[in-house]
Formats: structure tokens, sequence, C-alpha cells
């Protein structure tokens, strides 16, 4: 396997201003990616997208400066959702899509992702691909003054996005009457998602939609759903939707506040899309990371259910490879493959309405179709990301996962990862006993610590 230096599982990212988030690397990977998506006798286009961080601007100028010195013309969104901009690539016949968003990563982060031409992100190989040109010599990539790439804005991208969303909602369908508290974590959504929400009918009450650069995703959003529980129990509304910084995820709530995460939400749409035929291949794709619950969910009621590795692209690529419609993670990335190419959080919440309206019932009774199995995650840091192999591979950490998968056998699971995002190791356990898998966790968790502080003391 190669050792990427800059991609993890979704795109380049860290904090901003600080290696590899700085303008220099966002400008050479403009020149990388754009003189690699030069093709045909045509003028190249690019669309880039950005959330609501006060670093975008600073990687948006750098970046557009590298796309436009290769000969790429470059349409800039400004602050709009990540599905939105895979949608405008496709749509707009653009070679290129760039997204600037750390997603739910508070707004000291930022990263940059790429959407090929037909709006779905890119394969591992052109991500190396783009990697070995950043740090190889791009003077060759550089076109003559007469050919340079012109840059303006795209002013009605946001209209765009808000018709092509609300044309996905069932048809004839309307959500008069529904009361819902719509949380948009100050990200890229704050425009669209209540105007859509709105124009659809329904009572909307909104959160998180007063973004100033530095609040994106604190104290709410997806990841933050304290805020949007307590504002529907005091409002008194039947659901609750929260998106990430960029819209590319949601949790929902229901009118008790409780929280309803990723898997329930697949639940419910695989069952309504299996009821009116829509569900392709009979089954839905998720990661090693969702719920035993859901698995044993949607194999009760004669469907499938496929697990890959961590990371909303692999489970569109089984999704595109193996011929599902529907997939996505138990954090809130839900792919809809009959309107979207990537997660979008604003077009799983209309779905997600529209079983509710068509049920007539309370939230709490249509969207807790299973019994979660009791799951513990817990991270263990690292001072730097490279020492998380031979931490794992060390004899201690195998024998103490050893021992504890023997304790699990066929009702649990264990899975230990890297994240792909942060200096983390990341421990996921599932048992029927909570305090059992909460001990061995942190067994797993203390053998780590040891390796990593022994690893630490040898650089």
């Amino acid at each position: 396997m190669t050792l990427r230096k800059l991609f993890g599982t979704d795109g380049v990212r860290g904090k901003a201003n600080q290696n590899p988030m700085t303008a220099e690397i966002a400008l050479r990977l403009g020149i990388a990616a754009g003189s690699l998506f030069k093709r045909g006798d045509h003028r190249r286009q690019v669309v880039i997208g950005k959330d609501t961080r006060l670093s975008g601007y600073m990687l948006e100028s750098a970046i557009t400066s590298g796309f436009a010195s290769v000969g790429m013309d470059v349409l800039l969104l400004g602050p709009i959702p990540t599905p939105a901009v895979a949608m405008l690539t496709r749509s707009m016949r653009a070679d290129l899509g760039v997204v600037i968003s750390a997603s739910h990563n508070p707004y000291e982060d930022n990263g940059i992702k790429f959407f090929g031409p037909d709006g779905y992100k890119l394969s591992d190989e052109m991500e190396l691909e783009i990697e070995e040109r950043v740090f190889g010599d791009t003077t060759d990539c550089l076109v003559p003054s007469s050919q340079i790439g012109r840059v303006k804005r795209l002013d009605d991208a946001l209209g765009r996005y808000i018709e092509y969303v609300k044309n996905t909602f069932p048809r004839g369908k309307r959500l008069d009457g529904l009361k819902v508290v719509l949380d948009c974590a100050n990200g890229a959504s704050y425009r669209v998602a209540p105007t859509v929400l709105y124009e659809l009918g329904a009572d909307v009450v909104t959160i998180g939609i007063e973004p100033n650069g530095r609040n994106i995703n604190a104290d709410c959003g997806a990841v933050h759903t304290d805020r949007m529980c307590s504002e529907v129990i005091l409002q008194g509304a039947d659901i609750g939707i929260a998106l990430d910084g960029d819209a590319d995820r949601l949790i929902v709530c229901d009118e008790k506040g409780q929280v309803i995460d990723g898997d329930q939400i697949l639940a419910l749409i695989s069952r309504e899309w299996k009821k009116s035929g829509i569900l392709k291949g009979n089954g839905v794709v998720t990661t090693v990371m969702s719920n035993l619950g859901l698995e044993r969910y949607l194999k009760s009621n004669g469907m499938k259910h496929i697990r890959t590795q961590v990371g909303d692209r692999y489970v569109v690529e089984k999704m595109r490879s193996d011929g599902y419609n529907l997939g996505g993670e138990q954090s809130g990335h839900l792919i809809l493959g009959e309107h979207s190419t990537t997660g979008d959080g604003l077009i799983a919440a209309l779905q997600v309405c529209a079983g509710v309206v068509a049920e007539k019932r309370a939230v709490s009774e249509v969207m807790h179709l299973f019994e979660p199995v009791p799951q513990l995650l817990k991270n263990v840091r690292l001072s730097d990301r490279t020492l998380a192999k031979a931490a794992l591979d060390s004899d201690p950490v195998k024998a103490v996962i050893e021992k504890t998968q023997q304790t699990l056998g066929e009702n649990g699971r264990l899975l230990i990862r890297p994240s792909g995002t942060e200096p983390l190791i990341r421990i996921m356990l599932e048992g029927e006993d909570q305090d059992q898998i909460a001990v061995m966790a942190e067994e797993i968790a203390q053998a780590l610590i040891g390796e990593v502080k022994a690893l630490e003391a040898h650089i």
C-alpha cells in the first residue's frame, strides 16, 4: 500500500495555516489537480464551494490561483453544501469540483476535497496522482499568459441547488403542519436548508444560522445535538434536524428530544424504499461502524447488509460497483443514490420527513425501528499519526485484542483503527453487556497508551 502524504479518508485536512492546510499547498493542489483534469479541446472549468470558516477565503484564493495558472476557468459558488458542489459539477459539465471544508471539525481546521466530472469523489489512485504532482516540479504545468483561466462567481448556485433538493421530495406531498427545529451548525447550509423546508410547507424554527467564521459546529450541528434536542422540547416541535458544517451529514431527534442516528435513519428509508420498489439490490451498504442492531433489522426484514471500511467514499464505491442505491454511516453520512452522488444531509432529511408525514404518527413511533446493541467508542490520542501502526502491531496490544475477541465471540464486535483525519486510534466495541464492553475498551486503551508512550520516548 502506497503511503499517502496528503489525502486522508475525506480529502486533505488539517489545522488552517499549518501544513498541509497552507495557502502554498492549496496553490500547488490547484496546479496539480488542474493539470491532471485538463481534457479535450474545450475550455476547462472547475467549480469551487466552501463552508463558512474564516480560513476558507485564504484557501479559496490560493487554490483558485493554482487552477487559473494552468488554464482552467473557475466558478466560485461561495458558502454552499458539499453535495451541492457535487451536483453542480455534474450538471454544469465541469471538469472538476472542489470543496473547501473540514466538515464537522471546529473552525480552526479546514480541508480540501475533490469531485470528478461525474460528481463522485476521486479514487485513491487519482488522489495519489495529484499528490505526486504536488510534490513534483509544476513549472511545466503553467500556461502562457494568454491562456490563464478566468475567474467569476456563479450567482444562482444556491437557487439551482434549492430547486434540485425540492424536486427529490415525493410529488404531491407537503410538510404542512410539521413543526421542525433545524440546526444548520452555522455552516454551509445556513441559507438553503431553511428555505427548502419553508417552501415545502414546514413550520421551521432555526438555530445555527448566524455564521461569523469562527462558530461553525460550535456547540451545535450534527455532532453537538444537545441544543437541538432542548429546542425541540421547548418549542413543542415534531422533529429536530441537525446538519454538520458542510451539510453532508444528518442527525435527527424525535419530539421527546431523543437522538436518532444514521443507522435508524437508514432503517426507515430502506423500509420505505423497499415498499415503494425504489430500493435497488434489496440491500443497504454501511461501514463497519454501523450497529449490529441495524444488521439484524435488515436481515429480519428480508434485506441484505453489506459493510465496507470506514469512509463514505468506500460506501459509494461499493454501491456503484454492486448496484445498490442506499448506504451510509452511523454518523449521519447518508448516500441516497437515487438523488445524489455523495452524502446529502438535506435530501436525507426530506426523505425522513416524507416517511413521518406518510404515517401520520409521532417521530418516536416511526423512527425507532430496532433496539441498538450496546456500543462503545473510545479514542486514544497520538502525538504523531505515524505511531498508530507500530502501536497496533505490538505484542501486548495484539494479546489484549485477541483476548477481547475471544470473550465477545459471535455476540459482539471489536474494531480498532487509526483515524483517517485526526491523530487518533479509534476503538469500537459492541456487546450485549454495556459494563463488560466498557471494561474491555479500557483495557485495550491502556495497552495502547502504554505502547504509544514507549514509542514516543524513542522519537
